[in-house]
């Protein structure tokens, strides 16, 4: 019996009866376990009842306290609505060109302004078809997708996508104080959402849209309009369907898409945005396959065009060690030196120039037009392996006010766009023979005068460590007794090595410090003809002292700046300082008068320019070994002018080229310009004390009747280094003895 009754209740726990088995109560336990929970809760004393729901109460409102606290404290420093009604971007420094116009802006971001009512739709949809496609509906943040981007934050860590809406893009833009878009925590997404649900309460969603299109980075240009005019050169209502989706295509990656540098991969990103549209009904399904056959045609300079840009990026840097970053966002008010008159016909006559070299029959290296046909992202490859250097026959150009020093005219290389490297300030050349007056200033004020007579002919000396050094001229010619004034025009190298030896070198390489050239000159024989490097500021700077019979002036590119409300905050002075006897100037600017009128210079400045001998001209070419440098320093008493052309990595220009043929005939355009529309100056005036012989060329001695009259000529003196001693090389019995007078003075 024991056993049966315990096989029934086996079989009861099991399901009942044998053979049938049990159903599961589910349904009635719960309700049970219900009535139970609810018999409970009305079996405990009230007290205690109330004492539950108040700590329930008080959990929730504590949680939601602490929720709330912590998003409205999530960011405290986050603009107010207020703060975002009076937003204003940030204000640029503008330069202003000495005639009062406006030059250029500085600013990080750097962006044109267009209004939406200006914008065909295909543009903005483009944006919004990749960027935010629920734009319309949602109010500053899109749950879903942000839903999304969180889900995938978990799986995949930080490099998942970021999910922000065109608002909150925006808001990163507008305030990046508060919500900087480079921060990838939780924290700023929080910020971000906080910053841009404030934004569509004080905006419109058409506000906003045109503040996102205004405000996105394309690569260091910022707007739609600056990138249509950047990569199209055109304005951004002239963007047809598949330019519009390349550039929506940018700011995802502004580096990693910019056409101009990474084509393939722009272009895969533009067909998926046109498949997108057309997914999204913004465009037909036929449009959108037409867009993506479309090639991509991007400008030949993708960049915004800036007027006298490597002057500016100069002032630019000397603003920025003056006030730091403050020059962006503070709308300094800065009155600059240039003329935007000169500097328009300095750029013409350097570029004119250049092509003229790029087309000269003996001209072997790789053109300008070349390079513009290479494949986009070479030239940036050439340029990488290559610390910075150019391919083609690079330029550059300065003009100085000679009284004040102001820079009138700047132009620092061939293309801005392809290279920012400021030619005319931070390259070290070689000047060449540029370099000789320096030699032969110290020579006038030692004593030597201009007519004293040096043979050319072959010369030997030792250089530095023992080495043989023997110079040579241009020609490979040598001219026999030359005087010191016409060796200088016609450029005679022998000569003036011979004079650097006379004079010691020493003295000669303090005497072009003191005028103005700030690097160190080497104590060679070969300096004397130019184996220096300068930087061409420099050259100019110390030709002023010719211009100024003695008083050099430095470059001064700035006059004064001012605050937005016109304070004046700091002005400039004009520095000039007297470093030569005035007769020893005047002497040696009339010897370089010389070399223009009937020297090296002649043939740019009185012959292909047609300058007229009533404008008085001084100057001096210049050439390298190897025609690897060409130079042109010309001035008048208003205008130092400097002129370079060659290579970025020093290599011969072509077979023949001079300073006189390659680079002179800049200088020549700008001062025949210049003189169309402004009075001839008077010459350079005499002063007091100098002495007047006329002089034998062939000798340097005093002429008598005897000497021939095309020898014979009137040479100036500091008083005490004229010649006492008549010149014995001619007489009676010299053939072609001629008794007609000397040529006059020197100007």
């Amino acid at each position: 019996m024991m056993r049966r009754r315990n096989s029934r209740k086996a079989r009861r726990a099991r399901g009942g009866r044998r053979g049938t088995p049990r159903r599961k109560k589910t349904a009635p336990r719960r309700k049970t376990a219900l009535r139970w929970t609810i018999a409970g809760w009305r079996r405990l004393p009230a007290r205690v009842r109330g004492g539950i729901v108040v700590a329930i109460l008080g959990a929730a409102s504590f949680l939601a306290g602490l929720g709330w606290r912590g998003w409205t404290h999530l960011c405290d420093a986050c603009p107010s609505i207020a703060q975002i009604y009076a937003f204003e971007p940030k204000e640029a420094t503008k330069l202003f060109a000495a005639d009062g116009s406006l030059l250029a802006e500085l600013a990080i971001e750097r962006r044109t302004p267009i209004r939406m009512d200006d914008l065909p739709r295909h543009i903005y949809n483009a944006f919004i078809a990749v960027e935010d496609k629920r734009f319309w509906g949602h109010a500053g943040v899109d749950l879903w997708r942000t839903s999304k981007a969180f889900v995938d934050f978990l799986l995949q860590g930080y490099g998942a996508a970021g999910g922000s809406s065109i608002t909150q893009q925006l808001a990163g833009n507008m305030f990046q104080g508060s919500v900087d878009r480079r921060d990838i925590t939780v924290r700023r997404k929080l910020r971000e959402m906080r910053v841009a649900i404030d934004l569509e309460r004080a905006y419109s969603k058409t506000e906003i849209l045109e503040a996102y299109l205004n405000q996105i980075n394309f690569d260091g240009v910022y707007g739609v309009q600056a990138a249509a005019e950047r990569y199209f050169g055109k304005t951004a209502a002239q963007l047809n369907l598949p330019e519009a989706a390349l550039l929506a295509a940018i700011p995802r990656n502004p580096a990693g898409y910019n056409p101009t540098r990474r084509p393939e991969r722009a272009i895969g990103r533009r067909n998926l945005i046109l498949a997108l549209m057309a997914e999204q009904g913004l465009v037909s399904p036929e449009d959108a396959a037409a867009a993506k056959a479309y090639p991509l045609e991007l400008t030949r300079g993708a960049r915004i065009r800036q007027e006298a840009p490597y002057f500016v990026e100069w002032v630019r840097q000397r603003l920025q060690a003056l006030y730091g970053m403050d020059i962006y966002e503070k709308g300094y008010r800065v009155y600059t030196t240039l003329d935007p008159d000169l500097q328009a016909v300095a750029d013409s006559a350097l570029l004119a120039q250049l092509e003229w070299v790029d087309r000269h029959p003996a001209f072997s290296g790789v053109t300008f037009e070349e390079v513009r046909a290479w494949p986009p992202d070479s030239l940036y490859q050439y340029q990488a392996s290559r610390d910075g250097e150019m391919p083609y026959v690079q330029g550059m150009f300065i003009a100085l006010d000679a009284a004040t020093g102001d820079v009138r005219a700047m132009v620092g290389g061939r293309d801005f766009r392809d290279s920012e490297f400021n030619r005319a300030t931070q390259a070290v050349r070689q000047p060449g023979s540029v370099f000789k007056p320096f030699v032969y200033t110290t020579a006038i004020a030692s004593g030597i005068p201009a007519s004293e007579v040096i043979y050319d002919q072959p010369y030997y000396l030792e250089n530095v460590g023992g080495d043989p050094y023997a110079p040579s001229n241009f020609d490979e010619d040598f001219k026999g007794p030359l005087t010191l004034r016409r060796a200088l025009a016609r450029s005679i190298n022998v000569v003036a090595v011979k004079l650097g030896q006379r004079v010691g070198e020493e003295s000669f390489a303090q005497m072009a410090e003191r005028m103005g050239i700030s690097s160190a000159v080497p104590r060679v024989p070969s300096a004397a003809i130019g184996s220096v490097d300068l930087r061409p500021i420099e050259v100019a700077t110390a030709y002023t002292t010719f211009a100024n019979l003695g008083v050099r002036v430095s470059p001064r590119s700035i006059l004064r700046i001012e605050s937005k409300e016109g304070r004046v905050m700091w002005e400039s002075q004009v520095q000039r300082e007297r470093v030569l006897d005035p007769g020893i100037a005047w002497i040696a600017q009339s010897m370089l008068r010389d070399a223009v009128d009937m020297g090296t210079g002649t043939l740019a400045v009185r012959s292909r320019y047609e300058i007229p001998y009533t404008v008085p001209v001084g100057g001096k070419t210049g050439t390298t070994n190897d025609a690897t440098n060409t130079w042109f320093v010309g001035f008048t008493p208003d205008l130092v002018t400097t002129t370079w052309i060659g290579f970025d990595r020093p290599q011969r220009i072509y077979r023949g080229a001079t300073g006189g043929g390659t680079a002179a005939p800049v200088g020549a355009a700008v001062l025949a310009h210049y003189y169309e529309t402004h009075e001839y100056p008077d010459a350079w005036e005499r002063p007091e004390g100098l002495i007047e012989r006329t002089v034998d060329e062939t000798t340097g001695l005093l002429s008598t009747r005897w000497c021939p009259v095309e020898l014979s000529y009137v040479e100036i003196y500091l008083e005490g280094t004229e010649p006492t001693e008549t010149c014995d090389a001619h007489g009676p019995w010299t053939a072609g003895s001629s008794s007609r007078r000397p040529v006059g003075p020197p100007y």
